[in-house]
């Protein structure tokens, strides 16, 4: 029936919705009035019975207030309490009138709501105003007799079960009017479940009807799409649907789809065959006539002409490459210009022109049987990035469809980039040719030019030779000639220097030889008038030889000292310890050290330390500190009234650049040492810091003194890297100032090698100098008129007893140590070289402690010390080594061969006697 109404698809889902939406709302209608019978239900139990519960409440609370009221008035006889019966009072008639209107549909309940009016009544004008009134006239009697008879009281239970009556009769009717809503209610529910199920069928039937017209016709236009598709992509098929609906219109939309995509698969095919002709095409020519044979067919075109692009003259031509069909003469022109003709201007426009209705006399096509005159015509560009490459013309005998112009279009580009490819490879080969013939022309050429390049090369080969000889000889000469210069200028400097060092130092042995002479004739004269004392002499004497001894003693092992410090010097043989030196520690140092001189002397010693003086710097203090005791030593020396004065400071940073050439802003120590003594003439200033050179070098100086001081303090300050300035004037005084920089970092390290500093080798004849101080020494510590002091009374205690082996060759040091460690009590044991040594402690194993001399004959003190720990298995016997040599590295070897302590020569008692009050202790402790 739908379908002989010719109802579109809106249509039928329209009449369908709007048969629903019609049944839904008489549904709806019926489901309305049922509801709202229902609320005015709900809305009279919800209204009606709360309200009548609210003002029964009501009245049941005015009376409640009125009987407390009364009660707390009657009680505490205070008005306030008369408040709430007031209030109730006034309100309970009115709550009482509004429940009674409020029972109009129900004429029962309000006959027991008028029951109980009355007692109200009875209750407040008998009670209530009764008592209160009695209170106000303080009638207590009235008000006893009244609470004896309990009469309220009864009178208020009435009230309570009337009123408990009452609501109970309420309740039962809402509970009525409750299950009769419940009732309503289920009702509703089912006229609402049925209505619902008769317009779910309506519905159903609905759908149904107009799905089935609708899916019906869909199914058709699927069946047809699968017929298409399941016979290998057969496009020609189309779609028949005979409704007049969207399904219609749906068809011929997939229709016209088909055609286009039938449309669109013929020139993908066919641009694919035309595209794989280029593959393997090297002539341009070829390509062309390639391209036109296959297009024209493929275009139903009876007549074709491909025109190629080329520069004439430096102008833009399309000239008649290849031709399809045609037949005697060509009718075609062989070349058109840019905007020339047709072929020209669609070069020009680069757009495709497209001709029907041709004149009869433009062009014909001939076959056998006849002559046919084409009716289209078709101009196409060929185009690369823009630029017009090509032109082809196709004549047809129908006019050009949609699909043959889209495919022109698609093999445009194509086409162009084909002829560009070709043209490229044409030309490479052209230039690959040219190339080759080039390469041969150039071969030739270079095998010439080798032949006459080896010709020249040799040619220059002998040049160089010859030149490079002939430069050779020269330079050889000219280097001959400087150095026989140079050798002739360093003998005559060095025979000068030789006459001088020669002058200077028969001056110095002068120097030397007296000043040995003098402090060794008094040793030598006083240690005989000791020798050969027969007891004449008074101990007082002996005591001032002995000082005497002693300080002859200590003046040659100065000069000695000063000798073996030039000469470390002049052999590279310093070591410079840098560590964090004290500065402000300087200062007192120096005041202990010479305050005694000035005191002596009669002369001021100030020493000034500014406070801008860092107080660490990085250096070597010993060799400092050696530096400015010589040049305070100097000060006291050549001064004879007046004063010394040490001043501390930091350097200004212009003398730093001066003198040291280091960056002004580094901190540079300056100090300075100031005296009133008897100045140096400005020609020697520069004079006394030389080796063996003095201001006056005579042995008859009045000063004394070898000379050497200045020039070690010299040397020392170089390899700390500073500077000396002397400024003097003759009767006037002297001033040095000595600049030391701060060392960097990386100067901590030991950088020369050679003898520790502050220790000095000593062998030979200085021994025998050591053996006479150290004696001379120990023997003034003995003799000394002061009393004893503490140290030496607890050595009576530790050395008394004990034994000591002593392992030396040299009978004076032997002599000297024996009789220093006899007077304290001690055993001693002397053994003259290493293996006697071991063949005593062999036998006797009962030492205390050992005193081991390195250099010795058959066994020297190294050897010795590693039998003893080794061959003897004596690893706790301990041994103290005594040596002269005073390597740096001698404390290793001896502690490395098994000494257990290290001293050099020449020895201080004292310091021998600390160390063998250590390992005697510690030997005290072990037992």
């Amino acid at each position: 029936m739908l379908k002989s109404l010719q109802v579109n698809i809106r249509a039928k889902i329209i009449v369908g919705y709007v048969f629903i939406i019609i049944c839904l709302g008489l549904s709806l209608l019926v489901v309305s009035d049922r509801v709202n019978s229902l609320q005015k239900e709900v809305d009279f139990v919800s209204k009606h019975d709360i309200e009548v519960h609210d003002l029964l409440n009501l009245v049941q609370k005015n009376m409640l207030d009125m009987e407390t009221g009364m009660r707390g008035y009657i009680i505490t006889g205070d008005s306030q309490y008369l408040e709430p019966y007031d209030s109730g009072s006034r309100t309970w008639l009115d709550n009482y009138n509004k429940l009674h209107q409020l029972l109009d549909d129900n004429p029962a309940q309000q006959r027991n709501l008028e029951q109980i009016k009355p007692t109200i009544q009875n209750w407040v004008k008998n009670t209530g105003e009764a008592m209160i009134k009695a209170k106000t006239d303080n009638n207590q009697k009235a008000i006893n007799d009244f609470f004896s008879q309990n009469n309220g009281k009864k009178v208020m239970d009435q009230l309570r079960t009337m009123f408990d009556s009452f609501l109970i009769t309420e309740n039962k009717l809402t509970v009525a009017r409750v299950n009769q809503l419940a009732e309503s209610n289920s009702n509703l529910r089912i006229v609402l479940f049925s209505v619902l199920g008769i317009i779910s069928i309506f519905a159903i039937v609905v759908a149904l009807l107009l799905s089935s017209s609708i899916t019906n016709t869909i199914k058709q236009v699927i069946r047809t799409i699968k017929a298409i598709t399941a016979s290998e992509g057969n496009l020609k098929t189309r779609i028949e649907v005979k409704t007049n609906d969207e399904i219609k219109e749906l068809a011929e939309a997939t229709n016209d789809l088909l055609a286009s995509l039938e449309k669109q698969s013929w020139v993908q095919i066919h641009l694919t065959e035309v595209a794989t002709l280029y593959q393997g095409i090297n002539e341009i020519k070829l390509l062309s006539e390639t391209f036109v044979s296959k297009l024209a067919p493929l275009l139903n075109s009876v007549y074709g002409v491909v025109y190629l692009r080329q520069n004439i003259e430096g102008h833009s031509h399309f000239v008649r490459t290849a031709s399809y069909a045609a037949a005697g003469e060509d009718p075609s022109a062989n070349s058109f210009r840019l905007g020339e003709g047709i072929v020209g201007q669609c070069a020009l426009d680069q757009r495709i022109f497209l001709m029907d209705n041709l004149p009869e006399n433009h062009v014909k096509m001939t076959s056998g049987l006849g002559v046919s005159v084409p009716r289209a015509l078709l101009v196409a560009p060929i185009m690369v990035d823009g630029h017009t490459e090509a032109v082809i013309e196709l004549a047809s005998m129908q006019p050009f469809q949609s699909q043959h112009l889209t495919l022109m279009d698609s093999l445009q580009e194509k086409f162009g980039s084909a002829i560009v490819n070709v043209r490229s490879r044409m030309e490479v080969e052209r230039l690959l040719s040219e190339s080759q013939m080039l390469t041969e022309e150039l071969q030739a050429q270079s095998e010439e030019l080798q032949a006459q390049s080896e010709e020249l090369q040799m040619q220059q080969e002998e040049l160089r030779m010859t030149n490079e000889f002939l430069e050779e000889q020269n330079h050889f000469s000219e280097q001959r000639a400087l150095e026989l210069k140079k050798a002739k200028d360093e003998l005559e400097e060095y025979s000068l220097k030789l006459q001088t060092s020669s002058q200077y130092k028969s001056d110095f042995l002068a120097n030397m030889s007296h000043e040995l002479r003098t402090p060794l004739n008094s040793i030598m004269i006083l240690s005989q008038m000791l020798a050969e004392n027969n007891g004449d002499m008074q101990m007082s004497e002996v005591v001032d030889y002995s000082r005497v001894v002693y300080a002859a003693g200590n003046d040659l092992l100065a000069l000695i000292d000063d000798i073996l410090d030039l000469s470390k010097v002049e052999a590279g043989k310093i070591e410079i310890m840098t560590d964090e030196f004290n500065v402000t520690e300087m200062p007192q140092l120096m005041k202990l050290m010479f305050d005694p001189v000035a005191e002596k002397k009669g002369l001021d010693f100030a020493v000034l330390l500014e406070e801008n003086v860092p107080n660490v710097m990085l250096t070597d203090g010993q060799r400092l500190q050696q530096i400015v005791k010589n040049l305070l030593s100097n000060a006291f020396k050549f001064t004879e009234q007046g004063s010394v004065t040490m001043r501390i400071a930091l350097a200004e940073p212009s003398r730093v650049q001066e003198l040291l050439h280091r960056d002004p802003e580094e901190p540079v120590l300056a100090i300075s040492i100031t005296d009133t003594g008897i100045g140096i003439p400005i020609d020697k200033q520069q004079v006394i810091f030389e080796a063996f050179r003095q201001v006056d070098g005579t042995t008859n100086r009045q000063y004394g003194g070898t000379g050497l001081g200045l020039s070690i303090c010299r040397e020392f300050t170089r390899l700390l890297g500073g500077s000396i300035v002397v400024k003097s004037e003759v009767n006037k005084g002297s001033t040095f100032t000595l600049y030391i920089p701060n060392a960097p970092e990386s100067d901590q390290e030991e950088h020369m090698t050679g003898y520790p500093a502050g220790e000095i080798a000593a062998t030979g004849e200085h021994a025998e100098i050591v053996t006479i101080e150290a004696l001379s020494s120990e023997f003034l510590d003995l003799t000394d008129e002061s009393p004893v002091s503490e140290a030496i009374k607890s050595d009576a205690q530790l050395f008394q007893g004990k034994k000591i082996l002593l392992v030396d060759d040299d009978a004076r040091n032997v002599f000297a140590l024996v009789t220093a460690l006899e007077m304290k009590g001690v055993t001693v044991d002397v053994a003259d070289h290493g293996k006697q040594a071991l063949e005593i402690l062999q036998a006797q194993t009962e030492y205390d402690l050992v005193l081991m001399d390195i250099m010795m004959p058959v066994m020297g003190g190294y050897e010795a010390m590693q039998a003893i720990r080794g061959q003897l298995m004596m690893k706790d016997l301990p041994i103290i080594a005594l040596t002269a040599k005073a390597m740096k590295s001698e404390k290793e070897k001896c502690l490395e061969a098994g000494a257990s302590d290290y001293i050099t020569k020449p020895l201080n008692m004292d310091q021998l006697f600390s160390l063998m009050r250590v390992w005697l202790t510690k030997q005290v402790k072990k037992r």
